[in-house]
């Protein structure tokens, strides 16, 4: 095998491996290991809960939210915290407002970040679940007794819901890769990334509470370092929509992306062979997924350099262009985008592209650590 060629096949393999065989590997898993599903409660189950919501600026949907939570059919004892960074328009004053109806509000007068904000939250609850949940995400009418329901088996420490997104295009494809992969997790392994819209925790795994790390990605990997589980609720949904500006959109997966890595990096220890099916899950979906635009470069590049020795390689050449120039296209003009191939693949340009620049962000030294929550 000559050098160019032996390039191809080891990048097209590690792509393979995370969007195909990493997903395979864990049917295969569910169907010779399966884990047991998280005990239920006979009884019904309804621990105390508290519920954070972080704001920046949210005026336009945080009235909504509140009464979306608030509307929740919970038995059990509810306590809404809403915890503004640093918001500059009429958000505090909005939630002032629902005091009377228990709802609390936390101010932050500096803007410092969504973990920030949370932690802010986490410090004045009271619950024996804490339940985050994003501004624009609207709950089913259940989804808040669905989320809580695994936690009657101690050995689950957190529990993600399942994001249900108003698009047909290419994310909602991608989201719903996302959910199967998940649930594949869920039964073979555990979750090493929960929802950002919707996710709750025992409170024991709340403390600590960096400010510096996506918590929706650390939660789950906090909660496998202490020996449990993290689990998804199917049926605990949370809607919201996509942007259609892909300017918007690219901002946010870079940033999402940056922090991902942080928390890659910062729980490393987490992907050696002693933590099992836990560094498997780490591996499979996220080293495989952060590393997978090397892997793409890497068949570009390998192709390029064998093109003129293998008419195979020029062929992959002219196929790998051809692809990205229709990706390009259908980021660029909808008429192209309305073609579901080209759609799709612009949104695995956009993906892959969005990492490799976060890469570069965070080998610069540089960190996301405040957010602006995408206008959806």
């Amino acid at each position: 095998m000559t050098a160019p060629l032996a390039i191809v096949f080891l990048g097209a393999a590690w792509v393979a491996f995370s969007y195909a065989g990493y997903p395979l590997l864990l049917l295969l898993l569910r169907r010779v290991a399966p884990l047991p599903e998280p005990r239920r409660s006979a009884e019904g189950f309804a621990p105390s809960v508290s519920v954070v919501v972080a704001v920046h600026d949210g005026e336009r949907e945080i009235a909504g939210k509140i009464e979306n939570t608030l509307a929740q059919r919970y038995p059990g004892r509810l306590e809404l915290i809403v915890s503004s960074d640093g918001s500059t328009d009429r958000t505090e004053e909005i939630v002032a407002a629902y005091a009377e109806r228990g709802v609390r509000l936390v101010s932050g007068r500096a803007r410092l970040g969504k973990e920030a904000a949370q932690r802010a939250g986490i410090e004045k609850a009271e619950g024996e679940i804490l339940v985050f949940t994003d501004v624009s995400a609207r709950l089913e009418p259940n989804a808040l007794w669905e989320i809580v329901q695994p936690f009657a088996d101690p050995s689950i420490g957190s529990v993600s819901s399942e994001d249900a997104v108003d698009a047909a295009g290419g994310e909602g494809a991608y989201v719903r890769f996302e959910m199967a992969l998940r649930r594949l997790e869920s039964e073979a392994a555990t979750l090493v990334g929960l929802s950002g819209s919707f996710f709750a925790a025992r409170r024991a795994l709340c403390d600590p509470w960096p400010a510096d790390l996506a918590s929706d990605f650390r939660t789950a990997l906090e909660t496998a370092r202490r020996g449990l589980r993290a689990v998804c609720a199917p049926a605990a949904r949370a809607r919201f929509g996509v942007s259609d500006d892909v300017g918007a959109e690219w901002r946010r997966k870079v940033r999402t992306v940056r922090r991902g890595i942080a928390v890659l990096l910062a729980n490393r220890d987490l992907l050696h062979p002693r933590h099992g099916r836990a560094a498997l899950a780490l591996w499979g979906h996220k080293a495989a997924r952060f590393t997978s635009p090397f892997a793409l470069a890497a068949i570009l590049a390998g192709s390029l350099l064998g093109a003129r020795e293998s008419a195979w390689l020029a062929a992959l050449v002219v196929a790998q262009l051809a692809a990205y120039t229709a990706a390009l296209a259908a980021l660029r003009w909808p008429s192209v985008a309305a073609f579901r191939p080209a759609r799709l693949a612009g949104f695995f340009l956009l993906v892959n592209a969005s990492s490799l620049v976060a890469w570069w962000h965070h080998l610069r030294g540089e960190r996301a650590v405040t957010w602006q929550p995408t206008k959806r």
